[in-house]
């Protein structure tokens, strides 16, 4: 597992985004254009699962439940499949974390690129991305 510190002036909802987006980005050399499909959301308040063939979205108001939980200080645990690979996620306000199962390579990745947007101070997120991720958001 991976970890890194988030410090940079930005929303819950767009750390979110950020962290999924590039979860995605360093999975699709290994895993190719396979969908990023949220399995499993664990919040303070709930835990939310994709039905047998459904595809688990993110509303509106579940995300207002994620982000109370990450300003608040709790963590927000995620399970996603891409593939033939599993992503366990887990974010807080200024803390993202990321273990992988089958390719180890993949989380040093995210943590790099995560890292190198930060120094940066421009972080990237493709405006198709959150739609594509079962997101019902815009950014």
């Amino acid at each position: 597992m991976r970890t890194i510190k988030l410090d940079i002036d930005m929303d819950s909802k767009r750390k979110l985004l950020w962290c999924f987006f590039w979860s995605n980005r360093a999975a699709i050399r290994t895993e190719g254009c396979a969908p990023f499909l949220i399995e499993k959301i664990v919040t303070s308040k709930a835990t939310y699962a994709s039905e047998l063939g459904k595809i688990l979205r993110i509303s509106n108001d579940l995300l207002k439940n994620i982000e109370e939980d990450m300003d608040g200080g709790t963590s927000v645990e995620f399970k996603i499949n891409m593939g033939d690979e599993i992503f366990d996620i887990s974010l807080q306000n200024k803390v993202f974390s990321v273990a992988t199962h089958r390719n180890n390579e993949i989380e040093e990745e995210i943590i790099e690129s995560l890292n190198g947007d930060m120094r940066r101070g421009k972080p990237k997120i493709c405006p198709s991305f959150p739609q594509r991720a079962g997101i019902d958001v815009k950014i």
